[in-house]
């Protein structure tokens, strides 16, 4: 079972009961329990649906009860049964609308524990978040509205209640984010709401849209029409996040395969990828592109499975013949990864991750502009986590000194613009590096901490370029 932080628990409590506190002033007569009971059938058959289209996606959950891990994050968690808790809230009084997502999520599955808490999580959040939608559109007069299709008007108020839904959302996703996870407090609620709002604006008017059948001469019935077109959305939901799924396996596979094979830069592809990312975040770069470059960053070494074990795990100097052999990891994984369509530009800086802006590098020599973008990125990325982290023939360098490195080789070795894009991005973000090395070496003599060497020392001695990382 993993542990979840006791302030987290507590606020997690504290959210059950102001869900339980909503819905307890639920009035004894005149509540339309045929009509919720509909609508809660109707959510926990969409959770279901949900929950077998999208049992291919096997994303991790956090490790806390967060946004991230018990609920998704926020836009992911507008799913299948939002249209029908939005309806409920449009039509319902919103101590009853409160109890509509509770049946569905409290049975629905969850992979990963504490399975009981994360139940309580999903349907405490929900349950307010209905019970605000609703609280506002009755407030402003919106159930009239719906029940006389007085339009626009009820366009006003369902667009009201969505933005009530979602705030609630975020503001319990971000305290959930900052105390089970620890994200920065700066940090736990940016970017949320809008990332809501943009599903929502979809879920928003179909809600809508049951909610008018619903009360139309031809009742509940008509209301599930709307669901069908939804349907197959969601199935193209589900589709692409399989594929998505897929393609993460087939990275995870070809990483541990890397590091297997060169245990002394274990998670080093990982760390390079999240500099890559955190360069093209800087840059501006769109998701799709940010995402393919993360790809490149993880892959980049994926061609040393080409290259002898004894050569990556050679604690001496390289001789010439040896640097040769190295040397050829880049093409060797650009073969790897030539027929993986979805990794687009990343290819390319599987080759060219190691040139030069002064045309001093490999495999082809290429200068400056020659060198594709993602390649300049990831050499950066590349380059300072071998700084970074300590290797079988030296020692790890302080993030400063890395840096300073960097700074000094901008123009001849790195790209300066994407060396002072990785130093903004640091500056703003920090960096935690990580020690790759093993603690025994294969035939278990233990290893002894080798002394700094500088990094002109470690050049002369053939041990690689910036920082002394190999090749």
């Amino acid at each position: 079972m993993r542990s979840v932080a006791p302030w987290a628990r507590v606020y997690v409590t504290c959210t059950a009961l102001a869900a339980a506190c909503c819905i307890a002033s639920v009035p004894d007569t005149h509540a339309p329990w045929g009509a919720v009971a509909l609508f809660a059938v109707l959510c926990a058959a969409c959770e279901l649906l949900a929950g077998r289209r999208l049992a291919g996606d096997r994303r991790p959950e956090s490790a806390g009860t967060g946004a991230r891990g018990a609920s998704g994050a926020s836009a992911g968690s507008l799913g299948w049964h939002t249209p029908v808790i939005l309806a409920a809230a449009f039509l319902l009084p919103p101590p009853t609308a409160a109890l509509v997502p509770l049946p569905g999520v409290l049975q629905a599955r969850v992979e990963q524990r504490p399975r009981g808490l994360r139940r309580v999580w999903r349907a405490a959040r929900l349950a307010l978040g209905a019970w605000a939608a609703s609280q506002v559109h009755w407030t402003l007069g919106g159930r009239d509205a719906v029940v006389t299709s007085d339009f626009p008007y009820a366009l006003v108020t369902a667009g009201a209640a969505v933005v009530a839904f979602c705030l609630v959302l975020t503001v319990l996703d971000g305290g959930i984010l900052a105390l089970a996870e620890r994200v920065p407090v700066r940090a736990a609620w940016r970017g949320q709401f809008l990332r809501s709002l943009v599903p929502a604006a979809v879920h928003g008017p179909a809600g809508l849209m049951m909610a008018v059948l619903w009360r139309s001469p031809y009742g509940p019935a008509a209301a599930l029409l709307v669901l069908l077109p939804m349907y197959v959305s969601w199935w193209a939901f589900a589709q692409y996040h399989r594929e998505r799924a897929a393609h993460q396996a087939t990275i995870r596979a070809l990483v541990q395969a890397v590091d297997i094979k060169d245990g002394y830069t274990r998670g080093h592809s990982e760390r390079v990828g999240q500099a890559s990312m955190m360069i093209a975040r800087e840059l501006g770069m769109d998701d799709e592109r940010a995402e393919a470059l993360r790809f490149a960053g993880i892959l980049h070494d994926v061609g040393k499975l080409g290259v002898p074990t004894r050569l990556l795990r050679k604690d001496g100097p390289l001789t010439p013949e040896e640097r040769r052999v190295i040397e050829l990891h880049p093409e060797y994984g650009h073969e790897m990864v030539r027929g993986i369509g979805f990794l687009g530009e990343a290819r390319s800086a599987i080759l060219h991750h190691h040139e030069r802006l002064d045309g001093s590098g490999y495999p082809y020599g290429l200068k400056g502009c020659q060198i594709p973008e993602f390649a300049r990125v990831v050499a950066v990325a590349d380059a300072f986590d071998a700084m970074t982290s300590t290797r079988s023939y030296r020692r790890a360098r302080p993030v400063p000194a890395a840096l300073e490195e960097l700074e000094r080789c901008a123009g001849a070795q790195f790209d300066p613009r994407m060396v002072e894009a990785f130093v903004r991005a640091l500056v703003r973000q920090g960096w935690h590096p990580v020690v790759t090395a093993d603690e025994t070496p294969p035939h278990g003599e233990p290893r002894l901490p080798l002394p700094y060497v500088p990094a002109a020392t470690e050049r002369e001695a053939g041990r690689g370029t910036v920082g002394g990382a190999r090749p």
